[in-house]
């Protein structure tokens, strides 16, 4: 069970190699003893990633997690959860992809559905039923600030994080009845390996920092939160703005 100053005891990181959901997981390891178990592919990422929280004092697993194949998500699921109830889920996989190529290659455009939409539900449903049984837990999903409103620079990414978003605002609905906590987080432009090579936006984060909204967000069983605070405000405005002047916005 989380605890009353919100430490987990158990972590399942769905997407194991995330830069954000390692930053969380450390957090979490450093201040108690912790079960963490990391679903990903096999790889030398995955395998520097368990040597990382072992030493920050963590009981580290992995489980095989392919988020293109969803026929063995209820697997995985089941698996993640064989040595027990778990505290705390994150949801923290996903492609950001060419944006150009994106709407113009059927396959780059449907590798980034598949990953950041259909898996995210295909692994949630069971995830969901998991919890509701149990009885207690948390998913915090990492959606993106991207999914608010389409924008030329990165609509098909915007749309498969949109859809995201509702699915998991959705269960935040569906499961406060049976005692799990979803929280929702949306963070702005990220510096992570995914983003190497892009500009910087403004309001843009650490992994570090997104983590310490993530723990905070747990700690005080918020259903929602932005990573930057300030991304709100910005976004509520944005999302406002007339289409025939965002249209000509230079983003």
């Amino acid at each position: 069970m989380i605890d009353a100053v919100g430490s987990p005891q158990s972590l399942l990181v769905l997407g194991g190699t995330s830069e954000i959901g390692l930053a969380v997981a450390e957090q979490y390891a450093g201040r108690r003893p912790m079960r963490i178990t990391l679903a990903a592919r096999p790889s030398e990422r995955l395998d520097a990633a368990v040597e990382r929280l072992r030493k920050a004092g963590a009981t580290v697993s992995t489980v095989p997690f392919d988020a293109r194949q969803p026929d063995t998500h209820t697997e995985v699921i089941e698996k993640a959860f064989a040595d027990g109830d778990i505290d705390l889920t994150l949801v923290a996989f996903g492609v950001l992809g060419d944006q150009e190529e994106a709407w113009t290659n059927v396959d780059v455009a449907r590798e980034l559905a598949e990953v950041n939409y259909v898996a995210a539900v295909t692994v949630g449903v069971p995830l969901a039923e998991r919890l509701r049984k149990q009885g207690h837990g948390v998913i915090v999903a990492l959606s993106s600030a991207a999914g608010e409103r389409a924008r030329r620079s990165n609509f098909v990414y915007g749309s498969t994080k949109a859809g995201f978003d509702a699915f998991y605002t959705g269960l935040t609905y569906a499961l406060k009845p049976h005692g799990v906590t979803v929280s929702v987080i949306r963070p702005g432009f990220v510096r992570t390996k995914m983003t190497d090579g892009l500009d910087a936006a403004p309001l843009s984060q650490s992994a570090e920092q997104v983590a310490d909204i993530i723990v905070n967000t747990v700690r005080n069983r918020r259903e929602q939160a932005w990573a930057p605070a300030a991304m709100r405000p910005v976004m509520t405005v944005l999302r406002h703005v007339p289409r025939v002047i965002f249209r000509r916005l230079p983003f």
